[in-house]
């Protein structure tokens, strides 16, 4: 891999892994369109690395709120040792309980796991999914403000954002985007919204490259001399998702994701018509005009 493919998928990491543009459906047109062009698939190793970059990204964005559940974990572990449950149960907790909870639904999509990868072959269902995400943001603005956050939010809520984010493993589907908006369905707070989207997204990444790096060591598909150039696309993936997050906890506040819904639609449609036009010229459009430009001349 070169130096510019690390730093560009990187790039494209970082801005659409929370930005609600979906990083999966990125990435597969970037690499669609990269191997029309010569440019070899992303190895599933560097996939892992750029990943954990773009989570070191969340843990720098939300501290505060990992080291306050971390000290909550192991307090709890002590309370249930001795056989006792602070009431109620401080928030730091019960923020552990609703990421779990949500993060069941996830365990259907493991038999089918295979499958949903292989649709990011797809190029068509990739578009169709960004247009799909557009439509959710759109619907996001138009939903009545709500106020719940950790200390309100009920468990089948939490659930069903949960079901929002098995969705979003969809290539195409934008897990920030559909998490936030049926965040904003069942009723949370924007910001609680926001801020349980991207510390539920932790153990889903945590468990997704556990799986991929599985397959990468299986299938040997690891090259240490390259690790070098992976590594400067996982630190510009760091930098640039930690840029987002912050772009995304401003807009929260005045309740404008609906700006995403268009450029995932033109997204969508631009990627459809270079698809078709792409396939009218089966050698490429550049390998046409070559063969044409000398006959005109």
């Amino acid at each position: 891999m070169s130096l510019l493919s690390s730093i560009l998928l990187g790039l494209i990491q970082g801005l659409a892994e929370f930005l609600p543009i979906s990083s999966s459906g990125h990435l597969a047109i970037a690499e669609h369109f990269l191997g029309q062009a010569g440019v070899p698939a992303t190895p599933d190793f560097f996939d892992v690395l750029l990943h954990l970059g773009t989570l070191v990204a969340v843990f720098v964005a939300y501290w505060k709120d990992i080291r306050e559940m971390i000290v909550e974990l192991i307090d709890g572990v002590r309370d249930l040792a001795h056989g006792t449950t602070p009431t109620p149960m401080p928030p730091a907790r019960r923020l552990i309980l609703l990421i779990i909870v949500a993060t069941v639904p996830l365990f259907a999509v493991l038999p089918i796991k295979d499958w949903i990868e292989g649709l990011s072959g797809n190029i068509y269902f990739v578009a169709g999914a960004l247009m799909v995400t557009g439509f959710l943001l759109f619907a996001s603005d138009r939903v009545k403000k709500g106020r719940k956050a950790e200390r309100s939010a009920r468990l089948l809520d939490v659930f069903l954002v949960g079901v929002a984010q098995a969705i979003a493993t969809c290539p195409g589907i934008s897990r920030s985007g559909t998490t936030i908006t049926a965040g904003c369905f069942v009723g949370f707070d924007r910001k609680f919204a926001v801020r349980f989207s991207f510390l539920m997204s932790i153990p889903a990444i945590l468990g997704a490259n556990i799986l991929t790096l599985k397959d990468a060591i299986t299938e040997n598909t690891i090259i240490v001399s390259e690790i070098p150039v992976y590594l400067v696309g996982v630190a510009v993936a760091a930098v640039v998702g930690y840029a987002c997050i912050r772009l995304l906890k401003m807009i929260a506040d005045k309740g404008k994701f609906g700006w995403f819904a268009y450029y995932c639609w033109a997204a969508g449609l631009i990627v459809l018509a270079l698809t078709l036009v792409l396939g009218l010229f089966p050698g490429g459009v550049l390998w046409w005009v070559d063969g044409l430009l000398p006959a005109l001349l």
